[in-house]
């Protein structure tokens, strides 16, 4: 779950990272009062999760009062790429001498959490990475070392070389800001902590000019302060309704929608229709065990999706078994009316009854092997 810029600004103030003065507003009269409170100049930013606000005319600052209630009117209802802005961020215009990036990353590669730095700050971290990679700095967070970090003392329990810190570039920023966002990253269930920029004003002190933090939807049951967060009208709404089903389902913008029991056999089916010409239009997994009444409630929220033209479930049957996903598959289409192709791949767990009952449809087509049912939904949706 991505937060909103002003959701973890506050988080960040939460654990003592420098931020600028500011509160989200969603009306002109309460930027007006926002400014007023804070003095200007005031920096106007739209509450979109999107990059590149500023270059799309999302962010501005407004030196006047009157400035505030004509920037304010013309960012609030503004359409930035498909994003309509309901809300926006008036914060405090600060001067500064410098600006870097700073950031904590989950990297799948080396299965550890990776500090990012950059003296390139206030430009995406990615374009600095295809122009200038030599100005990106990772260190490797060693994930048996006990908490807190004191990156200020010789502790001999540090996450990675202190010399990495001390010595290195990053000496320049202060080492609690350093601490203080892991232990909102840590603590969060964050799967990304970004400062960009962070700057460095005349007198000094570094604060988050701008902020960006991911929770882990995983972990969203134990982040309960953070969960309240989700405004779902933001998000895909297929998605937003797979989430009040309690669907694991990840909308793609391709045609077929795939469906398994395990996110590795789904992501292996994903694979292998790619491999063959096809497009996903969906991640969707069933879980295990999963009776009749739960496929046929995939089915309805695949039913949703009009660019959906085929329909591919890979069933390996363990605990799941393969008559009862069929049952499902019938029971949906008497009750919803799915009329797109669809293709069925069973194995294992009652896999002859399952084949018994597909003998009594017309709808559904059976495949042998997984490798047989991609390329059949691929010819189907052609």
């Amino acid at each position: 779950m991505k937060l909103f810029e002003y959701q973890a600004k506050n988080l960040m103030a939460k654990f003592g990272i420098p931020v600028p003065k500011g509160t989200v507003a969603e009306t002109v009269e309460d930027a007006s009062i926002i400014a007023e409170e804070i003095g200007l100049p005031v920096v106007i930013k739209a509450q979109v999760q999107i990059g590149g606000r500023g270059k799309a005319g999302g962010v501005k600052i407004a030196r006047t009062f009157d400035e505030v209630k004509t920037i304010s009117s013309a960012i609030l209802g503004m359409n930035l790429k498909g994003l309509i802005v309901k809300k926006i961020l008036v914060a405090g215009a600060l001067e500064f001498e410098k600006e870097y990036y700073l950031g904590i990353t989950l990297n799948r590669t080396t299965k550890s959490n990776v500090l990012i730095f950059s003296e390139e700050g206030g430009v995406e971290i990615e374009e600095v990475a295809k122009t200038n990679p030599e100005k990106i700095i990772k260190i490797i967070i060693t994930p048996s070392v006990p908490r807190p970090f004191d990156f200020a003392q010789d502790s001999g329990h540090l996450p990675f070389n202190k010399g990495e810190i001390i010595e290195g570039v990053i000496s320049e920023i202060p080492t609690e800001i350093i601490e203080r966002l892991y232990e909102l990253y840590y603590q969060s269930d964050a799967t990304l902590a970004e400062i960009n920029p962070l700057v460095r004003t005349k007198s000094g002190e570094f604060i988050a000019l701008d902020a960006k933090v991911v929770i882990d939807d995983n972990a969203l049951f134990r982040q309960k302060e953070l969960a309240a967060f989700q405004e779902s009208s933001d998000e895909d709404p297929l998605e937003a309704e797979a989430r009040r089903r309690k669907i694991a389902y990840v909308r793609l913008p391709g045609s077929i929608g795939i469906l398994g029991n395990g996110a590795g056999l789904v992501m292996t089916t994903m694979d292998e229709v790619k491999r063959v010409g096809g497009e996903p239009a969906c991640f969707l997994d069933l879980g295990g065990g999963s009776k009749a009444d739960a496929v046929a409630s995939c089915l309805e929220l695949l039913r949703q999706d009009p660019n959906i033209k085929g329909i591919f479930f890979n069933i390996f049957g363990g605990i799941t078994r393969c008559d009862e996903v069929v049952n499902g598959i019938i029971a949906a289409r008497k009750k919803i009316g799915v009329k797109v192709p669809m293709v069925i791949r069973l194995t294992g767990t009652r896999e002859e009854e399952g084949k018994q009952l597909l003998k009594q449809t017309s709808f559904l087509n059976y495949a042998a092997s997984m490798a047989e049912g991609a390329k059949k939904i691929v010819e189907l949706t052609k």
